[in-house]
Order: structure tokens, then sequence, then C-alpha cells
């Protein structure tokens, strides 16, 4: 059995669907959240089942950094690592490393960078970062890839564009001919991991479509699209999305990275995106930031210290069926890590919950309806 994907119903451009992965089906449109060393922040893994998720996303430069690709195999993979049954999207890493800035330098062979946490020299390329995800051993993983900076000039983005393309051909090269080296997925009828490739092309819509075209002629069983969330206005990365999205095909998932708030990441799915990722619910809840029906809310402001209603009266979390205000309040206040715990449960309880409500009003036809009643006024779509 192979990664394979089946739409369920569509709403204008959005659809409702699935994909099937070795650790269990997943419903799309779906929001990941960010798992980065192999935990969500202060959530144990029982509660995340509790609350819904259906996949994670670990990041590939930091668990290569630490434990390491080999301790991991040695535990047989990221889900026993991790002691989650469920499936995991590994990124490649090349966010991260070309975040390094001053410690990283840029060849066609690949990326030479320090590590953050020693200054010890190490090099990724498109060959051993897919080496790395092997051994890391998620559902799906993407291609080695070069996230391009902004502002950059259309020679710099196109150049940066092709490299990406030279790279995405060089990782597909690899995991053709190691695939196979996932073990424990002969448990589960000889599965094996998805590759999927990412677009590019910076801020300019005609780039944008031609690594779109470009990308999906190397054929693979899933698309991303990368490089945004930089820096750029959201009308700029709403426009960049509606650039690649038609140029990706219909009867394969489309993966959005690194989106977005609440109200943004509805206007992606509508605009026919299937999977995201963000880890703004749980550094927002760190900072006492939190989402409800409301708006948003810092929970750290004086005005809620004696508020004995729940954080969001329409939310059904065990958070908000439970705490008060001004009891998360005080927990802030006083610096606990119960602060945290709670914050970031309810966050991703907040967006998870609105991906569900969003997946029923496609199944529905219903989704202009849905939309009307969260529609900011500057994130029309093109």
């Amino acid at each position: 059995m192979s990664f394979r994907f089946e739409i369920d119903a569509n709403d204008g451009k959005a659809r409702a669907g699935r994909f099937f992965t070795p650790h269990g089906e997943v419903q799309t449109p779906v929001f990941m959240p960010v798992g980065t060393l192999g935990t969500v922040k202060g959530v144990p893994q029982d509660t995340l089942e509790e609350l819904g998720v259906q996949i994670l996303l670990n990041n590939t430069y930091h668990l290569y950094l630490r434990p390491g690709v080999e301790m991991v195999r040695q535990f047989g993979g990221v889900q026993k690592f991790m002691a989650w049954d469920h499936p995991i999207l590994t990124d490649s890493g090349g966010f991260q490393v070309f975040s390094l800035s001053d410690l990283r330098k840029v060849t066609e062979e690949g990326v030479t960078f320090r590590s953050h946490l020693d200054g010890s020299s190490h090099m990724f390329t498109p060959e051993s970062a897919v080496a790395a995800e092997i051994g890391l051993g998620a559902d799906i993983i993407m291609a080695f890839d070069e996230c391009t900076e902004h502002p950059a000039d259309r020679e710099r983005t196109r150049d940066s564009m092709e490299r990406t393309l030279r790279w995405l051909q060089r990782s597909k090269d690899y995991f053709e001919a190691h695939k196979e080296e996932v073990p424990w997925f002969a448990e589960r009828n000889r599965q094996t991991q998805a590759l999927f490739g990412i677009v590019q092309g910076g801020m300019y819509p005609d780039l944008r479509r031609e690594s779109a075209q470009r990308t999906v002629e190397i054929d693979l069983p899933g698309y991303a699209i990368g490089g945004l969330s930089v820096g750029e206005p959201r009308p700029q990365t709403l426009e960049m999305v509606d650039a690649a999205i038609p140029y990706l095909p219909a009867d394969k998932p489309r993966y959005l990275m690194g989106v977005g708030t609440p109200e943004e990441i509805v206007h992606y799915v509508e605009q026919g995106v299937d999977m995201m990722d963000c880890v703004l619910p749980t550094r927002a809840a760190r900072h006492g930031l939190l989402f409800t029906s409301e708006g948003k809310i810092s929970i750290k402001t004086a005005r809620y210290a004696k508020d004995q209603g729940p954080l969001d009266p329409k939310c059904g979390c065990k958070v908000c069926g439970r705490y008060s205000r001004a009891y998360l309040r005080h927990l802030y206040a006083s610096n606990e890590l119960l602060a945290q715990v709670l914050n970031t449960v309810h966050n991703l309880a907040y967006y998870l919950d609105t991906m569900r409500r969003v997946r029923q009003a496609i199944m529905f036809g219903e989704l202009a309806t849905f939309l009307s009643g969260v529609r900011p006024p500057h994130l029309s779509v093109p």
C-alpha cells in the first residue's frame, strides 16, 4: 500500500478529503501542530490525542542535532521515540538552515552550517537531508529546498527557485533509491514514506506559477507551497498562494507551510489548501495571547484579574470548561508553568475546532456562509 489521497467534497475551490499513511488516516483540511523537537511544548501526547490532533510536524534540523538520527532510528522511528502512534510529517530542515543567516554557506552541493547548540560544523545536501528523514521515519517527508529570503530581487529569486528545482530532483532520486530503508514500516504492510516537493518563487506570481508547473513535472504524491509568511503583507501571501494553486494537481494534497492566524487559515482552505502548520498557537500561548470566538485575548492584562467567566464561553475545551479568566491570568502573572500548558491546550483546541468546522461547512456546501462571519476586510481573496 502506498500513500493516497481522496476527495470527499468540493465547495468552490475548497476541498474536504482524506489521505492515508502508514500510521493512519488524516481528514483534510487539516492543521498540523508543530512538535519541533518531538514534542508540542508543554502538552503530553495523551492530551494531543484528546484534542483530536491527527498529525504532527517534527523538525529534521533540530532532531538531527539532538538527539541525533541514529538514536531515533534505534528506537524504531520518531513515532516510537516520542510514543505517538499517529502520522507525522518532517520538514527537511531547509527553513531552519537558511534562517541561520551568518552561520551558513550555500553552494550547489548543499548548505554548510554551524549548529546553534555548540557551533559545530555540518552540511545538509538534498541527499543527506532525505537520508535523515528516512532515518527519522516520518510518514510524510519534505524535499530539501532553498527558502528565499524576503525581500529578494527577481534575479536572486529565480536563481533560488532553479536551485530548489535541481535539489528536488536530487531529493527524489535519493529517495527512490533508499525508500525501502525504513524497516519498521514492514509491520504496516510494507508501506513507504511519501516525499513532497516544495514550490518556491518568492513574491513574483509568474515565478510561483513556473515553480508549481515544473515541480509537478517531477511527479510526487503531494506538493507544498513554501517561502511564505517570511515578512510579506498578508494580501501578498494570498496572492502567491492563488498564483500557485491552479497548477497543483487536484487529486493530490496541497500543503501551505508555516501559516497563519485562525482567521487566515480558513481563507487558505477557501483557496484550495489541504494542509497547514504554524507555531503561532503554541508560541502565542506561551506569551499569554489566546484565540477565542470573541477575538484575541491577552490574558496578562489586569482587566482579567477578577473575571470569573470562562476564557471562551463558546469553546468546549477542558480549559474553558473548568478555569476562569481570573485564574488563567493569575497563573500567567505568577509565571507558573501551568499557565503555558493550559494556554497552549486552549489555543490548539481553537485551531483544531476551526478546521473541523471548516471541513463540515465544505461537506454541506456551506463554506461561503461560514466564511462570511470570519473574513477580515484586509483578507479579500484574489
